[in-house]
């Protein structure tokens, strides 16, 4: 390489590196990894905030394996497994794989230095809340009948409206609970989106003056 590429390349790494670094589901930015091989791009993320910013794209499904196209999943809770993925099926050896991804993948992203990450809502693996589902509804139907009239439908709700995070953004949170982390629905907000990105770039600024 001559010397003039060696210092543009160098202008490049320097530039690209000074940016704040921030994990973000691959869909977001137009990368077709969905279960149904489309994409959710967020154009706000991908033309405003994405020249300012690098972007570390992770998919948790296509990166474990599950492939493009793969079955739709969601999460629920089983009395032997507790929270579980589940296609057609219950699936504990694909939640399994998952998790041990995640653990994985999580302590990469630590190194890296992240400096915020950006979730796809709704998502089994991605999503920072979503909905947990009993397994079977002949559970509901058995406790509704050994309830009085006045609590079963109380009690039939609470066992098919559970809420907790998907299960890479689990992992992601617990191991890093300081990261500013949001999803494309919450920076819809503009009070959360100018938060978020002060946040991000407060950081990255913190990180350069204490190396």
């Amino acid at each position: 390489m001559s010397g003039d590429g060696l210092r543009l390349g160098m202008r490049r790494m320097i530039a690209v590196t000074d940016r704040p670094r921030i994990g973000v589901s691959a869909c977001l930015l137009g990368e077709r990894v969905r279960y149904d091989g489309r994409d959710k791009r967020d154009a706000w993320l991908v033309d405003v905030l994405g020249p300012e910013v690098e972007w570390v794209p992770v998919c948790p499904e296509v990166e474990t394996g599950f492939g493009t196209p793969r079955e739709p999943m969601e999460l629920v809770r089983d009395a032997d497994h507790g929270v579980v993925l589940m296609t057609t099926r219950l699936r504990p050896d694909l939640t399994a794989t998952l998790r041990e991804f995640a653990e994985r993948r999580v302590d990469e992203l630590a190194a890296m230095g992240l400096d915020g990450y950006v979730l796809k809502a709704g998502s089994p693996s991605c999503a920072i809340e979503t909905t947990i589902n009993a397994e079977h509804a002949e559970t509901a139907e058995h406790t509704e009948k050994s309830l009085s009239a006045s609590s079963a439908s109380s009690a039939a709700s609470a066992l098919f409206v559970d809420k907790g995070p998907g299960l890479f953004a689990e992992t992601l949170m617990r191991r890093l609970p300081d990261l500013a982390v949001v999803d494309e629905q919450q920076l819809a907000d503009p009070d959360v989106r100018r938060r978020f990105v002060e946040r991000v770039f407060a950081r990255r600024c913190a990180d350069k003056i204490t190396r």
